[in-house]
């Protein structure tokens, strides 16, 4: 590490992956957000799934002030976040083979929807199943991982097969394996993570591409305001008595 704080070293490391991921990642963001603007347009249904951290970017896109009303997280017990106890239950469930194929059974997914995929790693059996699965009914998938994974890490899948092979559009987060950006002598593992971030601003990148392309069409995008400014709460059941078809957090 230099003569630099770490806070930063931190700073400059983020910014260079959300750099490297704008210049990257253009042409798959553009894809990304015509495929859910496509998938709105034919009345489909927006959903977003991540296990453990990875759920903090899919959380991020679901009922959010400026966000499209019309995401909706699916979620699987025990690995949505770290709360449940102990935490590395989560860690386990994503390992187990079959969980996707019996989360989305019982979920409102059907053909003609899009579902958002986040995994870091995109080598455990939950993330890959889920995306094999989901193609199987007809949904379009896009997968939001990092690819350094699949060229250096071996599957926890029966497939021998990563995330990325199963997605219909992958976005490519350039975290590199380990998820950790600093290094200092004084300690012995690296540190910093900046998944998080760099995920988070793609799939943000992806929802204003989204917008922007249903008002190009002449389709005024489905979209939440804050409940913390003057008239949002009604802007909000406006929208949700519209598509109150297609949002699925508020029953």
């Amino acid at each position: 590490m230099s003569d630099s704080k770490p806070a930063d070293q931190f700073f400059d490391a983020a910014i260079g992956l959300l750099h490297r991921v704008r210049a990257e990642e253009a042409e798959n963001i553009q894809a990304a957000g015509t495929m859910l603007a496509d998938t709105v347009a034919a009345d489909g249904r927006l959903f977003a799934f991540g296990a453990g951290h990875s759920s903090l970017a899919a959380q991020d896109i679901v009922y959010r002030a400026g966000g499209l009303a019309l995401m909706n997280l699916l979620t699987v017990p025990g690995v949505v976040g770290v709360d449940v106890m102990p935490a590395t239950l989560g860690s386990a469930l994503e390992r187990v083979d079959g969980l996707a194929g019996a989360v989305l059974d019982s979920s409102p997914l059907r053909d003609g929807d899009a579902l958002v995929i986040i995994s870091l790693s995109g080598r455990n059996a939950l993330p890959v199943e889920m995306a094999i699965n989901a193609r199987a009914l007809g949904v379009k998938v896009i997968g939001v991982t990092s690819v350094a994974y699949a060229a250096r890490t071996q599957s926890r899948h029966t497939s021998g097969t990563h995330l990325k092979d199963h997605c219909d559009i992958v976005l490519d987060s350039k975290i590199a394996v380990g998820d950790a950006e600093l290094t200092l002598d004084t300690i012995p593992a690296p540190f910093a993570p900046a998944s998080t971030v760099v995920t988070t601003a793609l799939l943000q990148a992806v929802m204003a591409t989204t917008a922007a392309t249903l008002a190009d069409r002449g389709i005024e995008p489905p979209l939440l305001r804050s409940g913390n400014v003057d008239g949002g709460h009604d802007w909000n059941g406006r929208i949700f008595d519209k598509y109150g078809d297609r949002i699925f957090y508020r029953h």
